[in-house]
């Protein structure tokens, strides 16, 4: 059960947070194409760059709410280990909840924001898809951290 347990966790791992990382970080740079310069022309190149940045929002918020399965079949997999209070598993639920945190708080509202302006017609401000890229990054630095973790696992000695 163990095994069938880990095996779906690393399966909901590589298929929601996977994609949430990757979208995340190509919207930044898609927005700032997608954005209309001070005179508010683009043309139809605008159109499709704005699909694109639909598009992975769509792909950031559909998967973030698929990504809880993450953290479930964690714990679930922790406890059948019984590592449930082991440091490493300690440190990686931090880590899950603030990387968590950070998309709620900060990735997902400031897409939704540049949307907004997208949606405006108004020129974004370099400075908000810059705030919004730092954030992806610790976003996705606090995943990586937490699958190093988990592959690492700092005295374990389950053999799973």
């Amino acid at each position: 059960m163990t095994k069938f347990l880990l095996s779906l966790h690393v399966l909901a791992a590589i298929l929601a947070v996977g994609p949430v990382t990757v979208a995340a970080s190509m919207f930044p740079p898609a927005v700032r194409r997608a954005a209309p310069d001070e005179e508010g022309s683009g043309g139809s190149t605008l159109t499709t760059a704005a699909t694109t940045v639909t598009v992975l929002h769509r792909i950031c918020r559909v998967y973030a709410r698929l990504g809880i399965a993450v953290p479930v079949l964690g714990l679930a997999t922790a406890l059948a280990m019984g590592v449930l209070g082991d440091a490493w598993l300690v440190a990686s639920i931090a880590l899950t909840a603030a990387a968590a945190g950070i998309l709620i708080a900060f990735v997902l509202p400031g897409q939704d924001e540049l949307l907004a302006h997208l949606g405006a017609g108004r020129p974004v401000d370099r400075a908000a898809t810059a705030r919004l890229a730092m954030f992806t990054g610790l976003f996705n630095v606090l995943w990586a951290t937490v699958t190093v973790l988990m592959i690492v696992r700092p005295g374990s000695t389950t053999g799973a």
